[in-house]
């Protein structure tokens, strides 16, 4: 009769051994959830982020800033969006068609200039949209001396330019921003954000010498020298963009 109490009690130390077991089961199973869901919310690896930030980069319309790379970015570690950046600028630094320049402030993935012409050649309409030596003159004089007026450039130049500067407003690579305040209160114009990209400038730092850029234009060096303006000739207040 003991024996039999005492296999009883044995098989009743079992079940509930077993039913402890079912019941860590659950427990072991929803720690092994919560460990899926913290992986999940690890930052994404540098390859990854590196692909995502080549998609962006290259679908960006506009040169694509640091600020907002961040921004699209934002569950993602600053230091880690800037490693992704780094490795990806390596990945470009290499022979190929393809190059990553830094430009207006931000990125783009470009062309390389050497094959420019054969790139031309998909695109048979640009050559007609070359700018002129005038026009080029222009603008080189505004890009050293802006803010500048029409009627400096003009004395500068020589020539009426007029025409020239309707060009360039058109093609966005100069805008009015105020106006001088002289009789007449002339407009003031000055290099745009295109203008920047469509010579491949990061800013206005990064323009070639003074010098350099006479020679090639055949102007005298000191007219392009850039020529702080007076107090009195600087817009009383930031004007709104004139179109």
């Amino acid at each position: 009769m003991a024996q039999g109490q005492e296999g009883k009690a044995e098989r009743l130390e079992g079940t509930a051994e077993g039913l402890e077991g079912k019941a860590e089961g659950p427990e072991a199973r929803a720690e092994g959830l919560e460990g899926k869901d913290a992986a999940d919310l690890q930052p994404r690896a540098t390859a990854e982020l590196k692909a995502i930030l080549e998609a962006l980069i290259f679908a960006s319309p506009e040169p694509l800033t640091p600020k907002a790379m961040f921004n699209l970015l934002d569950t993602e570690p600053k230091e880690d969006v800037e490693a992704a950046l780094a490795a990806l600028k390596q990945d470009y630094d290499r022979p190929g068609g393809l190059q990553l320049v830094e430009v207006a402030g931000g990125y783009q993935i470009v062309t390389r200039p050497d094959l420019h012409e054969w790139v031309r050649r998909l695109f048979h309409e640009r050559t007609t949209q070359k700018l002129t030596v005038q026009a080029l003159e222009t603008l080189a004089v505004i890009a050293y001396r802006q803010p500048i007026t029409a009627a400096e450039i003009t004395d500068v130049r020589g020539v009426n330019t007029s025409g020239v500067l309707n060009t360039l407003l058109e093609r966005h690579l100069i805008k009015i921003v105020g106006r001088k305040q002289v009789v007449g209160r002339p407009f003031l114009y000055a290099t745009t954000k295109e203008f920047l990209i469509r010579f491949g400038l990061n800013d206005l730092t990064d323009l070639p010498k003074v010098e350099d850029m006479a020679e090639a234009l055949g102007l005298d060096a000191p007219i392009l020298v850039e020529q702080m303006p007076r107090e009195e000739d600087l817009p009383l207040t930031e004007p709104d963009p004139v179109h």
